[in-house]
């Protein structure tokens, strides 16, 4: 089971200081990340995207970031390529919708991330949930979460390269 939590924020500051602080907390052991980035939005419209220099701080390896890099351009992208690719994406909408990443979570992540806010995205593969809590409570922040089982991960990665 695998944890997609978007914390949005009005301070881009407050934004980069919860994201920062999810970093120690993986080295705290606190969460196992499969995918970390800090998202902006810029008052135009347009996303920007960060992500911890060294790669190996993140532990699930090719094929986990390959499906949150997906992720990350499903939720914060889509809506400008998505006349271009068009029926393409079709099957892994309707793949989407079959787990929590539902066009219910896609809209509240869309809302809770508007032009100018900040966001930190976090795909955990485990989390200590009070400890983590604990440490970005002091953030604030609008908190979008949802879980997606083994079988989930499986589908939607199926979905994008069309194998199993």
């Amino acid at each position: 089971m695998a944890d997609l939590i978007v914390i949005s924020f009005d301070d881009e500051a407050k934004a980069l200081a919860a994201y920062e602080e999810v970093q120690l907390l993986q080295d705290d052991l606190v969460v196992e990340l499969a995918g970390l980035a800090l998202v902006h939005v810029d008052d135009a419209g347009k996303t920007h995207v960060e992500t911890p220099g060294p790669a190996g701080k993140i532990g699930a390896g090719v094929a986990g970031g390959a499906l949150f890099g997906t992720l990350l351009g499903l939720l914060f992208f889509v809506p400008f390529f998505g006349l271009v690719i068009g029926g393409a994406l079709g099957a892994l909408f309707a793949g989407l919708d079959k787990t929590g990443l539902n066009a219910e979570f896609r809209d509240r992540v869309k809302s809770a991330v508007a032009d100018g806010q900040s966001a930190v995205v976090i795909y955990a593969t485990k989390i200590t949930g009070d400890k983590f809590g604990e440490a970005l409570a002091r953030f604030g922040g609008t908190i979008v979460q949802t879980s997606l089982s083994e079988a989930d991960e499986h589908e939607l990665a199926h979905d994008m390269t069309g194998t199993r």
